[in-house]
């Protein structure tokens, strides 16, 4: 009520806690869920999940193991919004179609900001003129931890089984030619689709839903992180995590360097405002990748992952955080030392 009145009291009315969350993140992602659940219907009712899954099956199911259809989750994310992606995830879900590990792989391993805002994190760290690398690289190391996180615990803990509301409908595994294989499971899906008013129905209802749990949670959880990362050294401590990594990859100024990725888990745009006049680019461009790579944060992600049916708790996020960041220092570090210096 305060938010919606503009009414910040206190350490609320810091810029960067109360008014950013209810303009940046509680308006926009509260929004954009319902409008773009719209749209979701011509994604997952017609053929076009089964036809991209057939396709890059033989690439999904090995490196991340899981079913091709979840390419277009990838998709979503990057070019829309984590919250999109997320209620296609949930909703795909709760239909039979994804287990509960690979729900939980897919949130937390392809669900991660759009491009657009990964042009305000280089445009912050002043990356503008590397921004084709810082793309490229950003994306490839996001899915190459993607790829290592499967094969681990929590992720790799979780069951693998369908909702219980569901029966599973796994992904029929392609033989022969695999063009009208695509085209046949499409045609199929599209037989027993419902009509395109019904199908918009559902998925906008489920929009509305999800935007009702995802607001409230933004509000609150993402207040909290906010609060301890401006308030409180919790994050300076926690920082202390990730300095020996970053020694150990030789980026200049360690201890800057894991504070500046620590609170990356309270909001994802965090780490770019602490390094963001740091003299090294090297530090500038790992610490760029690590916000986008880390791909859990508490202002906005967490909330909303917990607002679906995915079985992922918050221990199993914030083990997995850790995890992603440490990966991504140890992976993006030598190749920005290496790649600055020739491209």
């Amino acid at each position: 009520m305060c938010a919606a009145l503009g009414w910040f009291p206190g350490p609320l009315g810091n810029p960067g806690i109360g008014p950013f969350l209810w303009e940046k993140l509680a308006i926009p992602v509260g929004l954009i869920v319902p409008v773009g659940a719209i749209f979701l219907a011509l994604l997952i009712n017609y053929g076009l999940m089964e036809f991209i899954g057939v396709l890059v099956q033989p690439i999904m199911r090995p490196v991340w193991k899981v079913p091709g259809r979840a390419a277009v989750d990838a998709v979503a994310s990057f070019v829309g919004s984590y919250s999109l992606a997320l209620l296609i995830t949930d909703r795909v879900y709760r239909e039979g179609r994804y287990t509960g590990r690979e729900a939980a792989i897919i949130a937390t391993g392809f669900s991660t900001v759009s491009a657009t805002f990964m042009l305000i994190v280089a445009s912050t760290l002043e990356l503008m003129d590397r921004w084709t690398l810082y793309f490229i690289v950003t994306l490839v190391v996001t899915f190459a931890v993607t790829a290592i996180t499967v094969r681990i615990p929590p992720l790799g803990t979780i069951p693998d089984e369908p909702h219980e509301d569901a029966e599973h409908d796994p992904e029929p595994e392609a033989r022969g030619n695999r063009l009208r294989h695509a085209w046949d499971e499409a045609m199929r899906a599209l037989h027993t689709a419902p009509s395109l008013p019904r199908g918009t129905w559902a998925t906008f209802r489920d929009g509305v839903l999800m935007s009702s749990a995802i607001v409230p949670s933004i509000l609150s959880v993402g207040l909290a992180g906010l609060l301890l990362a401006t308030y409180t050294p919790v994050f300076d401590v926690i920082g202390w995590l990730f300095v020996p990594f970053a020694w150990l990859v030789q980026l200049p100024d360690p201890a800057l360097a894991g504070k500046a990725v620590s609170v990356g888990i309270a909001e994802m745009f965090l780490p770019a405002t602490v390094v963001a006049s740091h003299p090294s680019e090297v530090l500038r461009f790992t610490v760029g990748v690590v916000a986008v790579s880390q791909i859990i944060f508490f202002s906005a992600l967490v909330p909303s992952i917990l607002a679906t049916s995915i079985p992922v708790s918050v221990w199993r996020l914030v083990v997995l955080w850790i995890e992603r960041v440490i990966l991504t220092i140890l992976i993006t570090a030598p190749l920005a030392h290496l790649l600055l210096l020739v491209v």
